[in-house]
């Protein structure tokens, strides 16, 4: 497609947005934008080695983390991430999503401050830009929402006139309850402004000021973030909480069809700017609005795979694979996935909604609390339900009140060989790779659920457990990037490629994977008990590398030939 081509396309998108006259107003700058831009020594460097296309393949998974969750001292933390990256991670996995980077008040940095700063106590953009030298590097655009000490915000208490517009206030509370809420916390906060006192929109926190799409100047300002973003070496943007930015009377105020618009004119932007980038959106929604988010092959490159976490989870509290085995198959093939199983939030819940039955998330929340985990709610019709599962996912998969149990790591690595086993690109949480456990610490020390599995860990006391081949952290550890270094040699995992469900036992998640000639059969074992498959015996395994005997152990996982 030709850059006059695309720029019509975005030029038909902010017209159905905003106005034909809006649009034309805004055409120009916005070209002007992102001309500039496209001439930026990074992008013009990223399309000179990518060409105008995306690059993904069965060698790529992403790892989060944050900037500083390993740290050591006298140095800045994303020196150390990049130390330990590139002695201990080597190219095993091929990009990093370094979680808000950004200056920030809350919510462990998706309240920003400053969207265009590195915060000062974790380094600078040339430590970021060095990082995205050596890994495809995601960054959050956190665009629904501000910090409270934000510019902007702050300009708009003080009355200024340009910032009036940039949120959504009220002179009086205004009850709403149709609107979606995933929090408990109240949806208006009240501020004393130089207009008088006000009731300004924040969905997420007090903290977290949402920012105002219909105004196209709000809209315009982020436009430029995205960009800048790229233009310091970012080849992924998340768009963070991207379900609720746009905000409409009478409605739930979230999925609206302006939001998925706007998606469609960053995918325009970027094709326009930079053809390699891609878009992930972050809508932890039911899955049929989570993959809505693809639009017809116009929206999102990727989403995440919301669903993936709860129903692995059950899979092995019930060992049985079913529902892996049912969203798999009716998944459409030209969906790309970014799956994960853990992340810095816990394991949502409302993926799981219309899949797993109201019995069976109930006994997720049981066994998240016998394994010592927490529970956060959302308010839905004035009463509470349960919308996450605060615990690490190695706890939640083993009972900690078991630490003798010789099947703790195979159990745990056999939960992230689905992640891996599936259509998609995926995401291995750093905490997950470590092997960490549940950091009750962290949340004493801060009343916040989700500590639980943030945990900063001194580099010193990582390396130290990592030379001790019988520590818990070093074990996984190994299995875990065995794993990944066997899946980049399988041409078959390609993302490109097709699935296919292969029913053998409930108690197998058994999906073939084909990329050209080349096929696989990825078996894995939810349960304790060794499973005969003597249909596939003699078969190659290519991740024990041997025959296969036609026998599946307990927690078993296998790429058959």
């Amino acid at each position: 497609m030709n850059s006059g081509t695309t720029l019509r396309h975005i030029r038909q998108i902010l017209t159905i947005i905003y106005s034909k006259e809006i649009a034309k107003s805004l055409m120009g700058t916005l070209k002007n934008r992102m001309d500039v831009y496209s001439r930026s020594e990074l992008i013009r460097a990223k399309v000179k080695r990518y060409g105008r296309r995306h690059v993904i393949s069965e060698k790529d998974s992403i790892l989060i983390t944050y900037a500083d969750t390993i740290y050591r001292e006298d140095e800045k933390p994303l020196k150390t991430l990049h130390h330990f990256l590139k002695k201990y991670v080597k190219d095993i996995v091929t990009g990093i999503h370094i979680l808000p980077f950004f200056p920030s008040s809350s919510d462990g940095g998706f309240a920003v401050v400053d969207y265009k700063e590195v915060d000062p106590r974790f380094g600078t953009w040339e430590d970021i830009r060095r990082i995205s030298r050596d890994y495809h590097l995601m960054v959050d655009l956190v665009l629904n929402h501000v910090s409270s000490q934000s510019k902007w915000f702050q300009r708009f208490l003080r009355g200024d006139r340009r910032y009036r517009d940039y949120f959504i206030w009220y002179n009086r509370y205004i009850q709403m309850p149709e609107v979606f809420r995933p929090r408990e916390a109240p949806l208006l906060t009240r501020f004393k402004t130089a207009m008088g006192e006000k009731y300004v929109w924040t969905t997420f926190s007090p903290d977290q000021i949402d920012l105002n799409y219909k105004n196209p100047e709000v809209l315009m300002r982020i436009i430029d973030v995205l960009l800048f973003y790229i233009s310091h070496g970012a080849e992924i943007i998340r768009l963070d909480a991207i379900g609720y930015i746009w905000k409409e009377p009478h409605t739930s105020c979230v999925n609206l069809s302006k939001t998925h618009q706007i998606v469609k004119l960053f995918r325009k932007i970027l094709q326009y700017v930079a053809p390699y980038a891609l878009l992930l959106t972050e809508a932890n929604f039911p899955y049929k609005q989570n993959v809505s988010y693809f639009g017809e092959g116009d929206e999102a490159h990727m989403v995440y795979q919301f669903s993936l976490p709860p129903l692995v989870l059950d899979a092995f509290a019930r060992k049985d694979a079913s529902h892996i085995h049912r969203i798999t198959k009716k998944t459409r093939e030209d969906l790309l996935f970014f799956d994960f199983l853990a992340s810095h939030d816990g394991i949502g819940l409302p993926g799981a909604k219309g899949i797993l039955s109201k019995e069976q998330i109930d006994n997720l929340v049981r066994l998240t609390i016998e394994h010592g985990g927490l529970i956060s709610y959302m308010k839905k019709g004035g009463k509470k339900e349960p919308y996450e599962l605060n615990i690490t996912y190695f706890d939640a998969i083993n009972d900690p009140k078991n630490p003798a149990d010789p099947l703790q790591i195979k159990r745990f690595i056999a939960s992230q060989a689905i992640m891996l086993g599936l259509k998609g690109v995926p995401g291995v949480y750093i905490h997950s790779l470590l092997g960490s456990r549940n950091y009750y610490e962290g949340v004493k020390k801060t009343g916040i659920k989700r500590m639980i599995n943030r945990q900063r860990l001194h580099l010193d006391d990582i390396e130290n457990s990592l030379k001790d081949i019988r520590s818990l952290r070093h074990q996984v550890f190994e299995n875990y990037l065995a794993l990944l270094d066997s899946r980049k040699r399988i041409r078959s995992f390609h993302p490109g490629g097709s699935k296919r469900v292969v029913d053998i036992d409930k108690r197998l998640v058994s999906i073939e994977r084909r990329f050209g000639r080349e096929k696989i059969l990825a078996i894995i074992n939810v349960s304790d008990e060794t499973i005969d498959v003597p249909q596939y015996q003699l078969r190659f395994d290519l991740i024990k590398r041997s025959l296969f005997d036609g026998k599946v152990e307990p927690y078993g996982v296998y790429a058959i030939e």
